[in-house]
């Protein structure tokens, strides 16, 4: 006999995952997209928990991996990430990839949490984004929980609330480190980010930006605010979510 695992017959938590659209990186001269572990790693943990997820973006259309995200690139940069890899060959799964909802065409009310995710392309097509700024702060002033992951979290530098006051006023929180960025540019040989994240929060008054280790999973929880470090920290702000949604 089946077991009811669900006796309350309580709807389950709904997720929606904003991913950035496809742009060029005006420093590197790269297309630029989505982390791959950054959509991924938090959908396979949403899931796991029984939510339902939705994946939309500021445009709509068609997502692009960042190249060294995606676990089948020639450079094996991310060839150890097994649950990206699982996600961009099940048809079912990369196929919520393509045609992806406008956010404007979105109903924020049918979600629990908003989960914005990081990549190159938020660092061009997040930061002077003032709709989707205005999204973030009624998602938060509504009540809802909000999380951003990576590059993603560079939207709060500019996000403000009704009243003028940006939304991490007062608010501890984590994103993409120098230390981080320092890496990749030396991995890669030139500069890849117009700014660094860790140095424009810094000049934030009545903020606290904090940082761990470089590419260690870290992830922050004030209130309804989640914020994640890098790409190993997708999980970990996913959890936090989960947490804070009392699962």
């Amino acid at each position: 006999m089946a077991t009811d695992t669900n006796p309350s017959h309580t709807p389950p938590r709904r997720v929606l995952m904003i991913a950035a659209n496809a742009a060029t990186s005006p420093t590197t001269g790269w297309p630029i997209g989505v982390w791959a572990a950054e959509l991924t790693h938090p959908y396979w943990a949403f899931t796991e928990a029984g939510y339902e997820v939705e994946i939309c973006s500021p445009e709509g259309g068609d997502l692009l991996l960042d190249s060294y995200s995606d676990p089948r690139h020639d450079s094996g940069y991310s060839a150890h990430d097994l649950i990206s890899l699982g996600f961009v060959n099940s048809p079912a799964h990369a196929a919520l990839l393509k045609n992806t909802r406008p956010l404007a065409q979105t109903d924020l009310t049918r979600f629990d949490a908003v989960f914005v995710c990081g990549g190159q392309s938020p660092m061009v097509t997040f930061i002077d984004n003032e709709p989707l700024h205005r999204t973030l702060a009624q998602v938060y002033e509504a009540g809802r929980v909000l999380a951003l992951v990576c590059h993603g979290t560079c939207a709060l530098l500019k996000t403000r609330l009704a009243d003028g006051r940006l939304l991490v006023h007062g608010k501890t929180w984590t994103g993409f480190a120098n230390s981080e960025e320092a890496y990749a540019d030396g991995f890669v040989g030139m500069r890849i980010q117009p700014f660094w994240i860790e140095d424009e929060a810094r000049r934030i008054a009545g903020t606290n930006f904090v940082v761990d280790q470089k590419f260690r999973a870290f992830a922050v929880r004030d209130g309804r605010l989640v914020t994640g470090q890098q790409q190993c920290s997708g999980a970990a702000a996913a959890a936090l979510v989960i947490e804070a949604l009392g699962r």
